[in-house]
């Protein structure tokens, strides 16, 4: 599956996404998402990490389980997909946070995936 490029539109939504996040991505080994800047958990969190305001993305591994949560790394992207800052596990928790993206799968992922 790693040859398989995941979404059809990335580079236009994220014109900025640097190239080894857009390969990682596309290759299914990270996964990106939007974030949901309506849910209380994000206002919340907002208040005490003043540059997740500029955030509309968010970079990480969909491989890592909840317990390991606080091991992991997470990308934060503004909206044309250039690297914003880094937040580890510890710092913040990205359960409840996330939205559907805008992004579109391939269908040649859709094949893949709906075996």
């Amino acid at each position: 599956m790693r040859d398989t490029k995941k979404y059809s539109n990335i580079k236009e939504e994220l014109p900025k996404l640097p190239e080894v996040l857009l390969n990682t991505i596309q290759s299914d080994v990270l996964e990106i998402r939007k974030i949901d800047k309506t849910c209380e958990k994000f206002l919340k969190a907002s208040l005490k990490i003043a540059e997740l305001k500029n955030a509309h993305y968010v970079v990480y591994s969909k491989y890592i389980d909840k317990e390991n949560h606080r091991y992991e790394k997470f990308i934060f992207l503004d909206k044309d997909g250039e690297e914003l800052f880094n937040l580890s596990g510890l710092e913040i928790e990205l359960y409840g946070l996330l939205a559907c993206t805008n992004l579109s799968y391939t269908d040649e992922y859709k094949a893949l995936t709906s075996q």
